[in-house]
């Protein structure tokens, strides 16, 4: 799977191109002369500017019939890498300037992952000066008060449909002093998020108003929620994508919950694609600068050592390049047998609705033939305590019997970042409850058959799921491997083994949908003595198609 290792920030500046342009160029110098850097900022020149032993700042621009750009690329060698920073503003026709900043990771060896790259404080100090926007949204470096007659307009916000960036909003515990919420917890929380998310802060007095107008995608209790583009405040259905990450979750382990609420965010400016005028802007090919009072002979040696390392950058970054472009690959295959999947299960699922509906329809007329008509069409509450996150289904999981959990939680707990919508902790659940409804009749002595089998033949009234989502065993080709074995090998007690670890390839489809696609792994070889075992649940593990 793609890892988000690259800072990527998009934003439309209030400012005119020209004062744009200024601001830029005055922070960026501000940002390289602060400690640890202490570069040589004197004058940027077109070029190459060499402003530190290792340290090269490229710069080129251009004006034409198609608009105006200019654009800044700093390159720092490091002991195993490169870290390359570039800061791109462009405007185009009669649009307003855009600003781009990447920041990323180029490793010397190929062999080797690239470092993931962290929120840069350039990218707070540019939205300081730049009266930053998405849409109709403010893009600030820290989150803003919405008041209560602020709340139309930020409604307004989250249904525009030209934002680009995710809409998160931090709500405060009841008994709480706002400001002392918002310092000490909010603010550190959500800092990674400058230039990657809009901020808001929900006041207390707002809180009644904004959760009235959005029914079904409330957020209250010190809760924070993400609400993605294309937001629709009118639809049920839609509340399932815009993830809340529990007041729990965020004190119990703030840099956890940090980490988590950044991932989705960080993923989205990865991978969405760039703004037409940003995507058409040339690709960057500097030469270093003549020093015409030179002799001919240190000329030549000084420019061609220059042209060979810029080679050197150029294939370094080359190579980056390839990688994303090879995982790429991989997702979109993985993407596509997902797709197929989902196609299978959405039949499937619909013929049982088709059935259950026929069922109930077929219920309902024998009811009114004997005078039971009342009876036939009234409600009937539901039972089912459907957990709403990975976070409240570990705490819950101690309560299915025979079931026991020797996982990563925190894997599993960032699948709340990564997901979409709630179909798979609801599936999740699911899969939870028809293995302990298993469970209980293997101790029992009433299962003389795998969980894939019960699936298939288990009687009237026990759970079960559709036996096309479970796996008994890993291909040949997992099993033989002894990284991708070892992946999927997990804690077990003494008593199930005295290794206390098993290989756990029986597995259940928990979703496809995009590139994480969960899966849950299971161990049922001692399921008559001690339940079943849950080693695993997360994005799917190494194959090789991955």
């Amino acid at each position: 799977m793609l890892d988000t290792r690259r800072y990527r920030m998009v934003v439309t500046s209030g400012l005119d191109y020209v004062r744009t342009g200024a601001q830029v160029d005055d922070r960026l110098r501000l940002w390289l002369k602060e400690d640890p850097k202490n570069y040589d900022v004197a004058a940027f020149a077109e070029g190459r500017n060499e402003i530190a032993r290792g340290v090269t700042l490229d710069h080129d621009s251009a004006t034409g019939t198609a608009g105006a750009y200019g654009r800044w690329r700093l390159r720092e060698t490091l002991p195993g890498g490169t870290w390359q920073t570039t800061l791109l503003i462009r405007q185009a026709g009669d649009d307003p300037t855009r600003v781009q900043l990447d920041v990323e990771h180029l490793p010397d060896d190929p062999d080797v992952l690239p470092v993931p790259a962290k929120t840069p404080r350039l990218a707070r100090s540019l939205l300081g000066v730049l009266d930053a926007r998405d849409g109709l949204a403010d893009v600030t470096a820290e989150p803003q008060v919405i008041e209560a007659e602020d709340v139309e307009a930020v409604v307004d916000e989250l249904c525009d449909e030209s934002r680009r960036l995710p809409i998160v909003v931090a709500s405060t515990p009841y008994g709480i002093d706002f400001e002392t919420w918002l310092e000490d917890t909010v603010d550190p929380l959500v800092r990674p998020l400058a230039g990657l998310a809009v901020l808001y802060a929900l006041a207390p007095e707002a809180e009644v108003g904004f959760n009235r107008v959005l029914e079904y995608h409330r957020v209250y209790g010190g809760g924070v929620r993400t609400y993605l583009p294309g937001f629709d405040p009118a639809w049920p259905a839609d509340g399932q994508r815009h993830r809340v990450m529990s007041r729990q979750v965020i004190t119990e382990n703030p840099a956890r919950a940090r980490r988590i609420l950044a991932q989705l965010p960080q993923r989205l400016a990865a991978r969405t694609p760039l703004p037409a005028e940003l995507d058409s802007v040339p690709v960057m090919r500097t030469r270093a600068r003549n020093d015409s009072h030179a002799p001919e002979l240190e000329r030549l040696r000084v420019e061609n050592e220059a042209l060979l390392e810029i080679l050197e950058e150029a294939g370094r970054e080359q190579r980056v390049r390839a990688d994303e472009i090879r995982d790429l690959k991989h997702e979109l295959r993985k993407a596509e047998d997902n797709e197929t999947l989902l196609i299978a299960e959405y039949d499937e699922q619909y013929r049982e609705l088709h059935e259950a509906r026929a069922q109930l329809l077929s219920v309902r007329k024998r009811l009114v033939v004997i005078g039971a008509g009342e009876a036939a069409y009234t409600p009937v509450a539901t039972t089912d305590d459907v957990p709403e996150s990975f976070e409240e289904i570990l705490g819950r999981i101690d309560e299915l019997s025979h079931l026991h959990f020797t996982g990563s939680s925190k894997v599993t707990l960032e699948l709340d970042a990564q997901a979409y919508g709630s179909s798979w902790v609801r599936m999740t659940w699911d899969a939870l409850l028809a293995l302990r409804d298993f469970a209980e009749e293997a101790t029992a002595g009433r299962a003389g058959c795998d969980f894939k089998q019960w699936c298939s033949d288990a009687p009237a009234g026990v759970r079960t799921i559709s036996p096309r989502k479970v796996v008994r065993d890993e291909s040949k080709s997992v099993k033989s491997n002894a990284g991708w074995r070892r992946e999927r090998t997990f804690p077990v007690p003494e008593q199930v083994d005295p290794a206390r670890k098993v290989f756990m390839g029986a597995h259940i489809r928990i979703g496809g949908g995009n590139t994480i696609a969960p899966r849950l792994h299971y161990y049922d070889g001692a399921r008559a003595e001690h339940g079943i075992y849950i080693g695993y649940i997360g994005p799917h593990l190494t194959n090789t198609l991955t």
